[in-house]
């Protein structure tokens, strides 16, 4: 496994969309082994746990063969060096996106420099999307096709009438 080429794909994925599932299709182009890393950021409050983000991310990928679902409530850079990654890999859809990723990066890089960071524009058509209205849509009931995978909708429907 250490001659593997291995990236990570990391974000907090409240819930995941078909943005997220966008850049984990173009890194699986680049590298042998992608791991989507579901994490925990202090700064956020999230609508679902990092136990039903990680199993709505697993559904929304499920059809996709080469990517393995992992979560971590510690540093990116600590789980990048666990697992060998070689690479981070993030999307960012506007300048915000892109400065809050830079920052991060210089971040990771200060403490585990074997691991790049590569950060990948949104495709247009994507780049409207975000999991922050998700969450507006499943609050006010409105259909997500169109922004979250099938698969995933089905694991958020269930998570949601349980509560």
């Amino acid at each position: 496994m250490k001659n593997k080429n291995i990236a990570i794909v990391p974000g907090s994925f409240d819930p995941i969309t078909v943005g997220h599932i966008n850049i984990v299709k173009r890194a699986m182009e680049l590298y042998d082994k992608v791991y989507l890393a579901v994490m925990i950021n202090p700064e956020k409050e999230y609508m679902f746990t990092i136990s039903q983000r990680e199993a709505i991310a697993k559904a929304a990928l499920s059809d996709i063969e080469g990517v393995e679902v992992v979560s971590s409530d510690g540093m990116l850079w600590e789980l990048a060096k666990k697992l060998g990654a070689r690479a981070i890999v993030k999307g960012y859809r506007n300048e915000t996106d892109l400065a809050y990723e830079k920052k991060m990066a210089d971040f990771n890089s200060d403490h585990y420099p074997d691991a790049q960071t590569l950060l990948l524009m949104a495709d247009d058509s994507l780049s409207d999307i975000s999991s922050t209205i998700v969450r507006e849509m499943i609050t006010n009931n409105e259909p997500l096709d169109k922004l979250v995978p099938k698969s995933a909708i089905s694991e958020i429907n269930k998570i949601m009438s349980k509560q």
